[in-house]
C-alpha cells in the first residue's frame, strides 16, 4: 500500500539520486551573453506562462488578501509558517557543519514555540534570535554541488538543478506535509502560496518599475541572491578565464651610490 510517508521517502530518495546526477554533469554549457542559463528560449517561455498565471490569479488573489484580511492575522499567519520552516532550517544548519548557528537556530524555534504560542508570535527576534534560513538547496551546495543550470519552473519560478533537487527534499517537511487529511493539506499549501506572494507583492511592483526585462533582471537577481546565501553574505571574488594576468609591478629604482665628499679647503 502506498503511504503519504513512503511517498515522502521516495521523494527525497529521487531529489539524492537527481543532486548525484548533478555533481557529475553540472557545467552545461551557458549560452552567450546568460551565465548559467543554456535553456534561456524554453525558460522564457515557462517565464511567460507563470506571468500570465499570476496575473490571473495568484497576484488577484494576494491583494484581496492584504487588502481584506487584517494585519495582526497576516502576521500570524507568517510567524507560524516561518516557526515551522525554522526547524528545516536548524536541520540544514546542522547538515552544513553550523554548530553554533544550528543552536542559534533551534533556540529560535523553542523560544517561540513555547513563548511565542506554537509560534503565532516572534519574541525569539526580539530576544536577538534573528533568522537565518538555510534550505536542502544551499546544503548541497555546501557539500559540493555545483549550481547546474537556471531553469524556471512551472507554478514556481526561478531555480537551478541544485536548488530544484533541494527543493523536492524541502517540500517533503513543509507545512503543508504535516496534516494527515489531504484536503487540509492543500487548503495548507494554498495558504503558503498567498502568504509568499502577498509578501513579493512590493517588491513585483519596484521590478516592473526598474526593469527593461524582467527575465533577465529576476534571473540575475536570483543567481545573485543564492550565491550570497551559499557563502553567508560573503562570497569570493569572481574570477574569468578571458580577464589578462596583472602585470608585475615595475623594479624598484636602484639606489645610487653617493657621491664622494667634497675636500676640505685648505
Amino acid at each position: 500500500m502506498i503511504t503519504p510517508g513512503l511517498l515522502r521517502r521516495a521523494a527525497l530518495a529521487l531529489s539524492l539520486v537527481l543532486a548525484a546526477v548533478l555533481a557529475g554533469c553540472a557545467t552545461a554549457p551557458a549560452a552567450a551573453g546568460a551565465p548559467n542559463d543554456p535553456w534561456e528560449n524554453w525558460n522564457r517561455k515557462v517565464f511567460a506562462f507563470n506571468d500570465k498565471v499570476d496575473e490571473a490569479v495568484l497576484k488577484p488573489v494576494a491583494e484581496t488578501y492584504r487588502d481584506t484580511v487584517p494585519k495582526i492575522v497576516r502576521t500570524t499567519v507568517d510567524n507560524v509558517l516561518g516557526n515551522i520552516y525554522d526547524v528545516w532550517s536548524t536541520v540544514n544548519h546542522f547538515l552544513q557543519g553550523k554548530f553554533q548557528s544550528g543552536m542559534e537556530m533551534g533556540m529560535r524555534v523553542l523560544t517561540n514555540t513555547v513563548f511565542g504560542a506554537f509560534g503565532m508570535m516572534d519574541p525569539a527576534t526580539e530576544m536577538g534570535l534573528t533568522r537565518r534560513s538555510e534550505d536542502f538547496g544551499q546544503t548541497l551546495g555546501k557539500w559540493g554541488v555545483g549550481n547546474g543550470p537556471f531553469v524556471v519552473i512551472p507554478f514556481l519560478g526561478p531555480s537551478t538543478l541544485r536548488d530544484t533537487a533541494g527543493l523536492v527534499a524541502d517540500r517533503q517537511v513543509s507545512p503543508s506535509s504535516i496534516p494527515k487529511s489531504t484536503g487540509t493539506s492543500y487548503a495548507v499549501l494554498a495558504t503558503e502560496l498567498v502568504n509568499t506572494r502577498a509578501n513579493l507583492l512590493q517588491a513585483g511592483a519596484l521590478v516592473d518599475q526598474v526593469a527593461l526585462d524582467r527575465y533577465a533582471f529576476i534571473r540575475d537577481a536570483y543567481l545573485s541572491r543564492r550565491r550570497d546565501a551559499l557563502f553567508d553574505g560573503a562570497p569570493p571574488m569572481e574570477t574569468f578565464d578571458d580577464e589578462p594576468a596583472d602585470a608585475p609591478p615595475p623594479p624598484a629604482p636602484k639606489a645610487s651610490a653617493p657621491a664622494a665628499p667634497a675636500s676640505a679647503p685648505r
